[in-house]
C-alpha cells in the first residue's frame, strides 16, 4: 500500500465539467495520486498553484479567461518552491502550438481522446523525474 507521502500530487485544468468529472473520478479512485484541485480556467490554476503544492498539472490549451499558453507564460512568475511538471491535453493537434508549450516548459503532450489509464501512466513518468532529480541534488 502506498503511504499519502507517495501519492503524485495532480492538478487537473479544464474547461469540460463533463471531462473534468470523469478525471475526478479516476485520480480520487487511484491510490498512487492524491488530487489537488480541478480548476476550469486559468486564473484558477494560478491561483491554486501559488497555495498548494502540486507535482503534476494536466492542462488543458483551450480554457476561457486564460489559456494553457498564458498560464505555462505566468508559472515562472510565481517563484514556486518546486516547479510542477507539465501534461498538456488538447484536442488538435497543431505543431506550432505544440511547440511553444514546449519551449514554455511543457513535459509531455496528450491529444484528446485518450485512455485514462495511459493518462496516470504518463502522470507517474513524469512525477519519477521531479523525484530522481531532487534526490540527485540532494546527494
Amino acid at each position: 500500500m502506498i503511504g499519502e507521502s507517495d501519492q503524485i500530487k495532480v492538478l487537473v485544468a479544464d474547461d469540460n465539467r463533463e471531462f473534468c468529472t470523469i478525471l475526478k473520478d479516476y485520480f480520487s479512485n487511484e491510490p498512487d495520486f492524491e488530487l489537488v484541485d480541478v480548476c476550469s480556467n486559468g486564473m484558477e490554476v494560478l491561483d491554486v498553484l501559488g497555495k498548494k503544492e502540486v507535482e503534476v498539472l494536466i492542462l488543458d490549451l483551450i480554457m476561457p479567461y486564460m489559456d494553457g499558453i498564458g498560464v505555462l507564460e505566468k508559472i515562472d512568475t510565481l517563484n514556486l518552491q518546486v516547479r510542477p511538471k507539465i501534461i498538456i491535453l488538447t484536442a488538435f493537434g497543431q505543431e506550432n502550438i505544440t511547440q511553444k508549450a514546449e519551449k514554455l516548459g511543457a513535459d509531455y503532450y496528450i491529444l484528446k481522446p485518450f485512455n485514462l489509464q495511459v493518462l496516470g501512466e504518463r502522470v507517474k513518468q513524469v512525477a519519477r523525474d521531479i523525484k530522481n532529480s531532487m534526490e540527485k541534488r540532494s546527494s
